[in-house]
């Protein structure tokens, strides 16, 4: 186990009181009341809104948690059969300099003016849903889960409007019942409000703990009744005119593909859905990434199907975003992080090489029971290359159990990337805490899972106990092991290395300052030592970070010191290119790097991150640089340019990696916009081109038209040839009953 200490330096200036309210005081709630419906247009005129419950008792939550906002904020809610309908009005002594640059319908805006709610129907105090928009009309949604996980990936039907007047503005938000899961016997359901005023990055909010708010930091609205569904039923057809070229054999292929989701509520709270002849040409591309690492990198779900009601599907807290620091973002490797995930959705209907696999169909099936969790999910994916046709199946329950936590069970069967067969049976239990003394809060999770995989009948378990802080302000921290035996294979799962014990250890503090520009400082040291089960180091890293602050505006910057070891029992091809490549030998390596990092708010006009690391790398030295910039002249269009690279200079040769990326929006309005990315990178000497229209008239009814082009440089001459084209036009419409 590891054994650290940490330097902790802070910078002087007074530190900020926090007055922290008994837990009793900070219990608030609201009886709702039933309306008819209104026009969703961002004012609220009809006479409805003036007996709808008024909610104006919001604090500030950050910079300094409790104290008087800067500006009022008034809310009001009603409920009808259908609906629940939020209006809030957000008063501003200076509207003419808010914070309003998003227009593009699915961005992130997190450096705008924003109204946000969170919604918990079963008031369980662990999952919940959050509905945000911005002052244009922007919509953002997420899915909590084991109760401060995100899922910001997943995509509900809502409606929000916003407008602006002369004392600031007003956003307008229905929520459809049909959109949410929930118990209709259960009239009190969780909620809570935030704002945001962008310019001075303030947030206030309703509830409140530790400068956190989620489902478990709530209030509470009384006197649901009669909630109505309709027959529950979402129909979503979709069809996709593709035309596809291979440059290398002269081959044009065309092809109109019909598709069917459908989507029913078998009761309010439990979901049923069927897919029929799956497409995903319309899925957003993934950003390459460039490591010099040994092990596989990971990349998220972007796709509907499988990330409607994920957070059932999660084991443990296996992966996720689970770090520390400014940003909630730790320095130990996310691949690492998710190693030992049982269930992957990205396994199914993708290749080994990242190429769209065809799904014939798919079922799923998910909610909530009384206490317990189910998820049940089934696809017929269709035979690709040397792979036949394969049966998928995963199954998951968990039971709420305790105040705040959890236990269950997962069972995957079937392999979509090999003929042999394979399945997956483990159990975890989830620990939450969030009503210690002062706002504090403990998460605390243990897990066990075993693999079966044809040809193999031993060494096939893995398993992980972990116990953190994860508070806001003030110490945080975590240890933890997780142990994936060698031949622990989940075919549905993620796995980046094996026949390895993985230690962690995480602790820091954070804390509020006062002064003109500064707003927090955070200093922390987290380490990792991966042990082979057999014996022996394969890698440790050991990261100060000495030095990281927050400025009133959002600007960060950070300093570091990373000490890092490595054992290489093998060759390691480190690099390689056309017949050159350059390897690393087998060896005990122990290298020290500083790194440097500089970020803008990116509300700015111009904004922008710079990054450097310098330092030994296995036996030579690294030198690597990252930066970007953006430029908003207004909101209708962005322009974004990323440059990584790495200068290598190691025993075995030297070499340097280039990763280009250049995006432009064109924003027409809040419903249509035009993306283009264009991504390169010299180690494989390749130039992807991904164009998108998107055009989303409202929730649920969308229009793409995606262009994807790949060049290569054959010859490595810097000649680059066409290699792949293909243009899709996909429509998909959203019919609820």
């Amino acid at each position: 186990m590891i054994i650290g200490g940490a330097l902790l330096i802070t910078a002087s200036g007074p530190t900020f009181a926090q007055n922290t309210p008994s837990l009793e005081s900070e219990t608030k709630s609201v009886s709702i009341v039933r309306g008819q419906a209104p026009i969703i247009d961002g004012h609220l005129d009809e006479e409805v809104w003036q007996s709808a419950v008024i909610v104006n008792d919001l604090h500030q939550i950050r910079p300094v948690e409790y104290s008087v906002p800067s500006e009022k904020t008034e809310i009001r809610i009603y409920y009808d059969d259908d609906a629940l309908y939020i209006g809030a009005t957000m008063f501003d002594s200076q509207p003419e300099v808010m914070n309003a640059n998003t227009l593009r319908q699915g961005a992130h805006f997190w450096g705008d003016d924003y109204f946000s709610v969170i919604v918990a129907p079963f008031n369980d105090k662990r999952n919940g849903y959050r509905f945000q928009l911005n002052p244009n009309g922007i919509r953002m949604e997420m899915l909590f889960y084991d109760i401060n996980g995100q899922d910001w990936n997943w995509n509900g039907i809502w409606q929000g409007v916003a407008s602006r007047n002369d004392s600031g503005w007003v956003a307008e938000i229905s929520i459809p019942f049909k959109t949410l899961s929930f118990n209709p016997q259960n009239e009190t359901w969780g909620i809570n409000f935030t704002r945001d005023l962008g310019r001075i990055s303030e947030m206030s909010g309703w509830v409140s703990r530790n400068s956190s708010q989620d489902p478990s930091i709530a209030g509470e609205v009384t006197g649901f009744e009669n909630l109505q569904l309709g027959k529950g039923i979402d129909i979503v057809p979709s069809i996709t005119l593709k035309e596809k070229k291979d440059f290398d054999v002269s081959t044009n292929a065309t092809s109109t593909e019909p598709s069917l989701d459908l989507f029913y509520k078998i009761t309010p709270s439990l979901n049923g859905a069927l897919t029929l002849n799956t497409d995903f040409s319309a899925t957003e591309v993934d950003a390459r990434q460039l490591e010099l690492t040994r092990f596989s990198l990971f990349f998220p779900e972007k796709r509907t199907f499988f990330l409607r009601d994920a957070d059932i599907f999660r084991f443990a807290r296996v992966g996720g975003r689970l770090g520390f620091g400014l940003t909630g973002t730790s320095s130990l490797s996310q691949s690492d992080l998710e190693n030992g995930r049982p269930y992957f959705s990205r396994r199914i209907g993708l290749g080994a090489a990242g190429q769209p696999v065809d799904l014939n169909a798919g079922a799923k099936l998910s909610g909530r029971v009384g206490r317990w969790n189910v998820g049940a999910l089934a696809i017929r994916q269709d035979q690709y290359e040397n792979v036949n046709a394969s049966d998928i199946f995963v199954g998951r329950i968990t039971a709420n159990v305790l105040e705040e936590s959890s236990a269950g069970i997962l069972i995957t069967d079937g392999d979509p990337r090999s003929n042999l067969g394979n399945s997956v049976g483990g159990f975890d239990f989830i620990y939450n805490n969030t009503r210690l003394p002062g706002g504090k809060s403990v998460q605390g999770e243990a897990w066990y899972q075993e693999s079966r995989t044809e040809g193999i009948d031993s060494n096939q378990g893995a398993y992980g106990v972990r116990i953190r802080a994860p508070n806001v302000l003030g110490w945080r921290g975590g240890i933890g092991v997780k142990q994936i035996e060698e031949n622990f294979l989940p075919a549905l799962g993620f796995v980046n290395r094996a026949g390895i014990r993985d230690q962690t250890f995480e602790l820091g503090h954070s804390r509020r300052v006062g002064g003109r520009f500064l707003r927090t400082v955070y200093s922390a040291i987290d380490a990792q030592r991966v042990e082979l089960i057999k014996g022996g180091l394969q890698s440790q890293v050991v990261t100060l970070r000495a030095l990281e602050l927050e400025s009133h505006l959002r600007d960060r910057a950070h300093i570091r010191f990373h000490s890092t070891k490595e054992v290489l029992a093998e060759p390691y091809v480190i690099w390689e290119k056309g017949n050159d490549q350059v390897v690393v030998q087998p060896d005990s390596y122990a290298f020290n790097e500083t790194e440097f990092s500089l970020s803008t708010g990116d509300f700015r006009t111009i904004w922008g991150s710079a990054n450097y690391r310098i330092g030994d790398f296995f036996g030579g030295t690294r030198k690597r640089i990252g930066t970007s910039i953006g430029w908003g002249p207004n909101n209708h269009l962005q322009f974004r340019l990323n440059y990584d690279f790495n200068e290598v200079e190691l025993p075995g040769g030297n070499f340097n990696t280039r990763l280009v990326g250049f995006r432009t929006d064109i924003i027409f309005s809040n419903t249509i916009s035009w993306l283009t990315l264009v991504q390169y990178d010299n180690v494989t000497e390749t130039m992807g081109i991904n164009s998108r229209l998107h055009w989303i008239p409202e929730a649920g009814r969308e229009f793409f038209l995606v262009l994807n082009h790949n060049l290569q440089d054959m010859d490595l001459n810097n000649r680059f040839k066409s290699s792949l084209s293909d243009l899709a036009i996909k429509i998909n419409y959203t019919f609820r009953y």
